[in-house]
C-alpha cells in the first residue's frame, strides 16, 4: 500500500470526493481511500444527514463544505478548482456511495504512468449483474451523443470514477451545469481541447435494488442531459468540426488538395465549378447537421468532385457565420418586403427565431446568389491558370 501513496505524490495526484447524504457509505469509502492516497479533498454539498459529523471524525482530510446542496457539478467543479489552486498534477475523482473500489487507483496510476495527461474514465461492465435498466439505457445513449460530438468512441462516458489532468485543463472556467450532466460536458470540453479521453477497466459494486441510494432524477435530469447534448452538438457542427478542417489546412494539404483535385485533375473547369457551387450553396441553406451528408450525396449523383464539393461547404466557418445568417435574413426581408428588425451587431439566437421565416425563405436565395457569384469567379480563375499550365507543361 504504502508504494501506491508514494506513487500518488511522486506523480502529484489528489483524490477528490463529491459527497451529498452518504452517511451510510463515506466513512467505509475514505477509510479504503486512505489506505492508497495520503492527499484527500472532500467535498460536502449541503448533506443533511450525518455526514458532516462523520467528517470531522476523519482525520488526514481536507473538506469543502456547501451550506445548500449545490449538485454534482458544482461539487466536482470546486473540488477540482481547489486541487489545481493546491498545485496538484492529477485529481481521482470517487463517488461516495460505495459503487467504486477504491483498489483501483493503482490501475488508474498504472495508466497515467504510461500515457502522461491523459482524461482517464474508469470502464465499467455495463452487462453486470444488478447495474440498473435505466443506468445502462442512460451510459448508451450518452455514449451516443458523446461520439458525435467529439469523433471518440467511448464504452463508458457516465462513470464518476476518473482521472482528471488538471494543468490541460482550464477547470476554473468549467462549464455552465451544476448537476449529473457536468461530467458529460467535462469530457467534451476535454476533448475539444485536445486532450486524449479513454477508458479504463475498473470494478464495480450494485447494491440491491432496496440498499440502492442515488440522487439521481430519471426525468428532470434525463431532460437536463439531453438539453445540454442539443447544445453541444449545434457547438460541435457550427464550430468544432469546422475549426478541425481549419486547422488541417496546412500549406502542404493545400498544395496536395490543388493539385489532385484542380491542377491535375481529368475534369473540366466547368464541372469543378459546379462542385465548388454546389458546396457553396449546401453550406448557407439551413439544413445544419446535414450539409456535408446532402452535399457529397448530391456530387455522387451529379458525378461531381466530392472533395471540392465537401471543402466548399465549409463555407459556414465560425468568421462566416454571422454574415451568412444577417445575408439569408436580409435577402428574406427584401423577398417578401417585410422590415428588417435584425442588425449585424446583435445577433442572437433568439432574435433568429423571432426572424425565421425571412431567414429560411431568404437563405435559400441568398446561398444561391453566393453560388453563382463564387462561380463566376472560380470558373475565371481556372480558366487562366489551368489553362497557363497546360501551356507550360
Amino acid at each position: 500500500m504504502t508504494s501506491c501513496k508514494e506513487k500518488l505524490d511522486e506523480l502529484n495526484i489528489v483524490i477528490v470526493v463529491p459527497t451529498y447524504n452518504n452517511a451510510k457509505t463515506i466513512g467505509g469509502v475514505l477509510t479504503d481511500i486512505k489506505q492508497y492516497a495520503n492527499h484527500i479533498i472532500v467535498v460536502n454539498d449541503g448533506s443533511t444527514d450525518d455526514t458532516a459529523q462523520i467528517l470531522s471524525e476523519i482525520e488526514g482530510i481536507e473538506i469543502i463544505t456547501h451550506q445548500r446542496n449545490s449538485g454534482k457539478g458544482t461539487a466536482l467543479k470546486n473540488g477540482l478548482c481547489k486541487a489545481k489552486d493546491d498545485g496538484y498534477r492529477y485529481a481521482i475523482t470517487i463517488d461516495s456511495d460505495g459503487q467504486h473500489f477504491a483498489s483501483d487507483i493503482p490501475t488508474f496510476v498504472k495508466e497515467i504512468e504510461a500515457t502522461p495527461d491523459t482524461l482517464l474514465v474508469g470502464g465499467r461492465n455495463i452487462q453486470a449483474d444488478n447495474m440498473p435498466g435505466k443506468n445502462t439505457f442512460a451510459n448508451k445513449f450518452s455514449n451516443f451523443w458523446f461520439k458525435l460530438e467529439t469523433g471518440v468512441k467511448l464504452p463508458d462516458t457516465q462513470s464518476g470514477y476518473r482521472l482528471y489532468p488538471l494543468q490541460l485543463m482550464n477547470v476554473q472556467k468549467w462549464y455552465y451545469t451544476a448537476k449529473y450532466e457536468f461530467e458529460l460536458e467535462a469530457l467534451v470540453f476535454a476533448s475539444w481541447g485536445g486532450v486524449e479521453v479513454r477508458n479504463i477497466p475498473i470494478n464495480v459494486y450494485y447494491p440491491p435494488e432496496g440498499e440502492r441510494v442515488s440522487h439521481f432524477r430519471p426525468w428532470r435530469d434525463f431532460t437536463r442531459i439531453s438539453i445540454l447534448n442539443t447544445i453541444l452538438v449545434l457547438i460541435a457542427l457550427l464550430w468544432i468540426y469546422p475549426r478541425n478542417f481549419c486547422r488541417k489546412l496546412t500549406k502542404e494539404n493545400i498544395k496536395l488538395f490543388i493539385n489532385n483535385n484542380i491542377t491535375h485533375s481529368p475534369d473540366s473547369n466547368l464541372r469543378i465549378t459546379a462542385a465548388v457551387m454546389l458546396g457553396i450553396f449546401m453550406g448557407i441553406v439551413p439544413v445544419w447537421g446535414y450539409q456535408m451528408l446532402i452535399a457529397f450525396a448530391i456530387a455522387h449523383v451529379l458525378k461531381l468532385n466530392k472533395v471540392i464539393t465537401l471543402v466548399a461547404s465549409n463555407i459556414s466557418i465560425p468568421p462566416m457565420i454571422p454574415f451568412l445568417i444577417y445575408g439569408s435574413y436580409f435577402t428574406g426581408c427584401k423577398i417578401l418586403q417585410v422590415p428588417i428588425e435584425l442588425s449585424l451587431s446583435n445577433i442572437t439566437l433568439e432574435s433568429v427565431k423571432n426572424s425565421l421565416i425571412p431567414y429560411v425563405v431568404g437563405s435559400v436565395i441568398f446561398a444561391a446568389l453566393c453560388s453563382v457569384a463564387v462561380g463566376l469567379v472560380v470558373f475565371g480563375l481556372l480558366a487562366v491558370f489551368r489553362r497557363k499550365k497546360r501551356i507550360s507543361e
